[in-house]
């Protein structure tokens, strides 16, 4: 997807490199995976151009081409396609240990920093100091997922079609209440017939990529034959899918043998087994799933501490569905379920959420990468696909509705607009969309004002 790619000019090729650089040790891979997985702040898009800037710019340790094939295959999967291209990369590189070290590399530190924010935000988080920093974030978060959902509808929404079906999808999460899941069919089967009939409509948005000038020969260039490995081999590919399959059976069996299939820890590895399968269209897609599931369905967590979650989430580097870690945490210490020992609950939460999460990603890689590596240039977005990046839109607005709902009306202590946060919110939106301003900043400013404001008599 060329649209995530940065601009490119004529200045950033003319020293390009006549030569190859030399092969890649898992060591050296070890490296940078894990830098990547400690910096990796800005969401996919920004994670992604990372690893464009150092793999393909700086490093050459793959080429465009080779990289936004990769990069093609995983936008069309459920589930965080930056985590997805790195496991796609190491696998290439490095085979199989390759795959699962870059992918726990990219993973790890967020999801540490998670569940010590997370044990910070339970055993402390009545403290004031840390209510002013998530009464600064909370209002920010609302203009982030706003921002999300206009950079979404300015590259999807390219007809009248499309738009249409993004206003349904408004209006039947906010209005209707129909599951997310519902949705995504009844969005991919409009895309299946409007791809039919009206085949103009339901182009993909965004330009493809085309002829850019190379940045030197790559380790694995354009040429490069397809290291044995990668080639495909059904029996191989059944095999990976029958094992990951497994894998995510055995560890919910074990969980449903300690304590039944009805504790919160047996039905968290179901549950997020399913939305780990429905993340079309990014982190923000699947929130409101993930509320419907955490809040309204298990009574997990309550709203308030959802909105808490995805403000904490947003500070961290790595995926911004590994979100599903703080409601494992939260849940399962709400829940004791290891009885007294609270911290032992939320970690084995945070844990078990994590697994059946980001397992698929893995398996996906796995078991349908040789396949794309054996088609390569001839991936292409879908009508229904198309459809259902148009429904996301819709299901973000939601989303930042609901959000926006419970930050900026305040039911104590009597009902009222809280227009500071409201002003704190438009700031922010306004910071990210006309001044491109980085997440993390806004997020770091946000959290410095809210401080403020909670030593102000």
């Amino acid at each position: 997807m060329s649209k995530l790619m940065p601009a490119r000019t004529p200045a950033m090729h003319k020293n390009a490199i006549a030569t190859p650089p030399s092969p890649v040790s898992l060591r050296s891979a070890f490296w940078y995976w894990l830098k990547l997985g400690c910096v990796s702040f800005g969401g996919p898009a920004g994670q992604i151009a990372m690893m464009h800037t150092e793999l393909v710019e700086k490093r050459r340790w793959i080429s465009e081409q080779r990289f936004l094939h990769a990069l093609n295959y995983c936008m069309l999967l459920p589930g965080p396609e930056a985590t997805q291209l790195a496991i796609y990369i190491g696998w290439l590189m490095h085979r199989t240990r390759g795959a699962i070290l870059a992918g726990l590399l990219f993973l790890l530190p967020s999801l540490l920093l998670l569940i010590t924010l997370s044990w910070l935000y339970m055993a402390y988080g009545h403290v004031s100091a840390v209510a002013g920093i998530l009464y600064g974030i909370k209002p920010a978060v609302v203009a982030i997922v706003l921002a999300a959902g206009w950079r979404l509808a300015r590259r999807t929404l390219r007809s009248p079609s499309l738009i249409a079906i993004a206003a349904t999808a408004f209006v039947a999460i906010a209005a209707l209440q129909l599951p997310f899941p519902l949705i995504v069919l009844g969005a991919a089967v409009l895309g299946l017939a409007g791809g039919h009939w009206l085949p103009g409509h339901f182009h993909a948005g965004g330009t493809p990529h085309g002829g850019a000038p190379s940045f030197g020969p790559a380790l694995i260039d354009d040429d490069t034959p397809t290291p044995p490995h990668a080639r495909l081999s059904w029996p191989r590919l059944l095999g990976t899918a029958a094992v990951g399959v497994a894998l995510a059976f055995l560890a919910w069996l074990a969980l449903a043998l300690l304590g039944g299939k009805e504790q919160p820890l047996a039905q968290m590895g179901m549950f997020f087994s399913k939305a780990a399968l429905l993340t079309f269209g990014g982190a923000y897609a699947v929130l409101p799933y993930l509320y419907q599931g955490a809040v309204e369905h298990y009574h997990w967590i309550t709203s308030a501490q959802m909105m808490d979650g995805l403000a904490l989430g947003e500070t961290t580097p790595g995926p911004l569905i590994m979100i599903v870690a703080f409601i494992g945490f939260v849940g399962a210490w709400s829940q004791a379920v290891a009885g007294d020992q609270l911290w032992l609950a939320g970690l084995a939460g945070a844990l078990v959420t994590s697994w059946f999460t980001f397992l698929p990603s893995f398996i996906f890689i796995l078991a349908g990468a040789p396949l794309v590596e054996a088609t390569r240039g001839n991936l292409r977005l879908s009508a229904p696909l198309t459809a259902i990046s148009a429904a996301v839109v819709g299901v973000i607005a939601s989303l930042a509705l609901f959000f926006g709902h419970h930050v900026f009306w305040q039911e104590r202590p009597q009902a009222h607009w809280d227009w500071l946060a409201i002003a704190i919110a438009a700031v922010a939106g306004l910071a990210l969309i006309k001044f491109q301003m980085g997440t993390i900043k806004l997020l770091l400013a946000c959290a410095i004002f809210g401080l403020v404001l909670s030593y102000l008599p």
